[in-house]
């Protein structure tokens, strides 16, 4: 596909949503909308066989979720992912890791979204106070859950969030969070 031309229809200090015109292989024209975000960091906070999770209400869902810390800077700050990362697990845990670790990077939803996610894997867990939490998550709360719990919660559907089903796959292909 070839884009023709860009129009931005939509944008706050999130996101830009965008409409394409595009010219399919064959010739004929098309229309694509995008939603443009930054690369977000996901955090696997590891301990004793199990995860620290962050329940919070998703607007979108109509509902609660338990997932990964995740998130993006909320401007046009330039900086590492593994900064993000690290101020992300502060930020909606209170938890400071000693060691973290990449261990991989996936596409969010490629048919609607240019965002990517890199995933990190923290261990070496020190408590402390969640800070400067957003707007959004001032109802958020944290828990650690086993190992088995979790598996059992994204089989039976409690847990949705696919970013957080996703960087659990890239866990434990890495080889790096084995039981």
């Amino acid at each position: 596909m070839i884009q023709v031309s860009s129009r931005v229809v939509y944008q706050n200090r999130w996101m830009t949503v965008r409409e394409d015109d595009i010219r399919h292989p064959d010739g004929s024209p098309g229309i694509y909308g995008v939603v443009d975000k930054p690369t977000a960091a996901l955090i696997i906070p590891m301990e004793d066989d199990g995860f620290h999770l962050v329940e919070q209400y998703r607007y979108t869902l109509s509902r609660r979720s338990l997932e990964f810390p995740q998130g993006t800077w909320p401007d046009d700050r330039e900086t590492s992912t593994e900064e993000l990362a690290r101020a992300e697990l502060v930020q909606e845990t209170g938890l400071r890791a000693e060691t973290l670790k990449r261990i991989g990077s996936f596409a969010i939803g490629p048919g609607f979204t240019s965002q990517r996610c890199d995933v990190f894997l923290a261990t070496g867990l020190t408590a402390g106070e969640a800070a400067d939490r957003d707007p959004e998550e001032q109802e958020m709360t944290q828990r650690w859950v086993a190992r088995r719990d979790l598996e059992r919660m994204i089989r039976e559907g409690e847990i949705v969030d696919g970013c957080t089903m996703a960087a659990y796959t890239l866990l434990t292909l890495d080889g790096t969070g084995e039981r």
